[in-house]
């Protein structure tokens, strides 16, 4: 078998292993693989083409991986506000009750709010900062 076939079939089975397990790695080696197939159809020697396969796919994972360090990461989507648009908004606490939950008119109907554990709950304007199921996580505004 040709060596470029064997380099194209390494660099399908990468894509395939991908799309099975979920990283995007493995598509950044798939890219190094590729590379040294198309060294392969340059003609240039077996030895070569290991280093092209070595260096792109290392590169972009390397690159891939300084990316990924320079975006921080999201919030889960309990409290982020690009997926949940109630993150961020005011309700009006009047009283807490005594088990640490108080009950808030938000978006016309009744929820329960709950605050973050160690605070002392105090009435007044608070922020939506996390729906934990179908009560909001609170913090004083």
């Amino acid at each position: 078998m040709a060596d470029t076939t064997i380099w194209w079939l390494l660099a399908g089975g990468a894509v395939a292993l991908e799309l099975v397990s979920g990283t995007f790695y493995l598509l950044m080696l798939a890219l190094g693989l590729a590379a040294a197939a198309i060294a392969a159809h340059l003609g240039v020697s077996p030895m070569l083409q290991w280093v092209v396969a070595a260096v792109v796919g290392g590169g972009a994972v390397a690159l891939w991986r300084v990316v990924r360090q320079r975006h921080p990461k999201e919030l889960p989507a309990q409290a982020n506000p690009n997926v949940n648009l109630d993150i961020g908004e005011t309700v009006q606490v009047d009283a807490w009750n005594p088990d640490g939950t108080a009950d808030v008119h938000y978006r016309g109907a009744r929820w329960t709010a709950i605050h973050h554990p160690g605070v002392l709950p105090s009435a007044g304007a608070h922020r939506v900062a996390e729906v934990v199921g179908n009560r909001l996580l609170v913090e004083k505004s």
